[in-house]
């Protein structure tokens, strides 16, 4: 990533172009979104339950295809990403680990799933849980770690294929406040060392302006992007920001939008 470039002058990683989602018994669960997020940016989806944030996260994986309209990554066809040497991670919203395996096992998953020789998958398993500061447990398994360390697992798992974009399905919902404010500043950290793209889901509109430098704002039945905010503030942001002047105008204008867009669907 060319630090001298504006983000808008950056690669487009992501474009969603008019796609949508309609599942077979009719559900629209996604009306036609129109997006490009570019390379280094951290770019969060904030709504209510419904809203087809989890829908377009797994369009962008892969995991779902849209019914219409197309998606781009790294301005290839999805299945064509890979070969051109760009690789994406997904960390689930719950940590889904394999509870006889060991941690190193958990994290090197991926890797043996695609036949990487085991050393080089182990050297790369270090450098994962490095990154996300559990090298001393990999040795240990998921029920003697807590909440916040299980997450950490999953997120070196999602790290351990070395990619450029990371797609997040609210990762840091379940866990107590404080965990989860220490999770953010920790992800943060992590984005800016290892330059990467990340694409967000949230539940919450603090955790949305802490850690974004843009947030989508979307609204249910059908799901849908209502608004758009630029977080622009700088970095890094530390536990001054949560209370400053800033967070709480973006927070409120945040709010202001999902509560127009609240009033839409009441009166639908």
């Amino acid at each position: 990533m060319d630090a001298a470039l504006s983000p808008a002058e950056r690669p487009a990683v992501v474009e969603l172009l008019s796609a949508q989602k309609t599942y077979p018994n009719g559900t629209r669960a996604l009306l036609p979104v129109d997006l490009t997020v570019r390379e280094g940016e951290f770019v969060t989806l904030l709504g209510p339950s419904g809203c087809g944030k989890s829908t377009l996260l797994k369009m962008v994986a892969g995991l779902l295809a849209p019914s219409e309209g197309r998606l781009r990554l790294w301005r290839r066809p999805p299945g064509e990403a890979e070969a051109g040497g760009h690789r994406l991670g997904f960390v689930f919203q719950e940590a889904t680990l394999m509870p006889w395996a060991r941690v190193e096992a958990n994290v090197r998953l991926p890797l043996d799933l695609a036949g990487l020789p085991r050393d080089q998958a182990d050297a790369r398993v270090r450098r994962a849980l490095q990154l996300v500061g559990l090298e001393a447990c990999a040795r240990q398994r998921p029920r003697e770690l807590s909440g916040g360390m299980q997450m950490r697992v999953s997120i070196a798992r999602g790290l351990v294929t070395e990619p450029q974009l990371l797609l997040m399905d609210e990762p840091f919902g379940a866990l107590d406040e404080i965990t989860r404010n220490r999770l953010d500043s920790d992800l943060l950290a992590l984005w800016q060392r290892q330059r990467l793209t990340v694409i967000f889901v949230t539940h919450s509109i603090y955790e949305a302006v802490y850690l974004s430098t843009r947030v989508l704002v979307m609204a249910a039945r059908p799901g849908r992007v209502v608004d758009e905010v630029a977080i622009d503030e700088p970095y890094p942001r530390g536990p001054d920001f949560r209370v400053s002047t800033a967070f709480s105008r973006h927070a409120r204008r945040l709010q202001d939008s999902l509560l127009r867009a609240s009033g839409d669907e009441a009166g639908a």
